[in-house]
């Protein structure tokens, strides 16, 4: 990492500080999501345009981390909670949390790359599911579908609503699909705190009663299966896995609560499809 390129707090430590802050967020800082938040994007989809049969998901981690740098950005992955890597790359069966190796990419995967940057104090988080070569029609579908039930639950953010409401929309329109909806992970706030502590469900719970206003930052990011959607963690402590091998995809975008609905942060450089 270039020397010049400001660090998040937690990085050399075993943890972050606890956020205890407001989830509601100022203009100013805000404002300056809107930077990080499409340093993140641009990043995602330079990695993913490296996506080919053969090229190794530390070549990924190389093509994203270098774009963080190059535009003044630090990967806020690596080195959170001695996360090796900056980027994570989660294959196939591989839910979340998977990290950049050696392995190379095959005809048929389906690749989900989780970038998140920070720039000015503030980060920035999104994740998209891709292709590599000839993929088959569920797993396409799988995808095409997550970003859907992603954008239904963007869409059902409103001032004055409560937080579960995503959840609910998004689990309503997977059970139309037959997919498992993930449960062991969710969304978060974020803003100058990658994980701020407030939760955002993908499924239909009244756990949660946060109440949306104008200026909440948060992440809206499905996973849905093609089968069960439980999970286990292999020993590396971070790679989750479907427990059947089922695959999965994962869309995520970073958001601000506006007073008539929401902004998406995270927004695809010009030119490229969502899916």
């Amino acid at each position: 990492m270039p020397a010049s390129i400001p660090r998040p707090h937690y990085v050399d430590r075993s943890g972050p500080d606890r956020y205890t802050g407001s989830h509601v967020q100022s203009a100013e800082t805000i404002e300056l999501m809107r930077e990080s938040s499409r340093i993140a994007s641009d990043a995602m989809y330079t990695a993913a345009a490296a996506i080919a049969p053969g090229v190794t998901t530390d070549e990924l981690d190389a093509v994203a981390h270098a774009y963080m740098c190059d535009h003044g950005a630090y990967p806020s992955a690596l080195g959170y909670r001695g996360f090796p890597k900056a980027i994570c790359t989660s294959v196939n069966e591989v839910i979340c949390h998977g990290i950049p190796d050696a392995r190379p990419l095959e005809d048929g995967d389906l690749v989900k790359i989780d970038v998140t940057a920070f720039k000015n104090g503030v980060h920035g988080d999104n994740c998209g599911t891709f292709a590599c070569g000839d993929l088959d029609e569920d797993s396409r579908l799988l995808s095409e579908r997550t970003h859907e039930a992603m954008m239904r639950g963007i869409r059902a953010v409103k001032p004055g609503r409560e937080i579960n409401v995503i959840g609910r929309v998004i689990e309503a329109y997977a059970k139309r699909f037959g997919y498992g909806v993930v449960r062991d992970y969710t969304g978060h706030g974020v803003h100058t705190s990658f994980h701020s502590g407030l939760i955002v469900l993908h499924y239909d719970s009244t756990v949660y009663h946060d109440v949306l206003e104008p200026g909440m930052t948060f992440t809206i990011e499905p996973m849905l299966t093609l089968g069960d959607p439980r999970s286990n963690v292999w020993d590396d402590d971070w790679t989750v896995v479907t427990n059947d091998r089922s695959r999965c995809a994962q869309w995520e975008h970073t958001i601000v609560v506006t007073p008539t609905g929401s902004e998406i942060l995270t927004v695809a450089p010009a030119g490229l499809a969502a899916v």
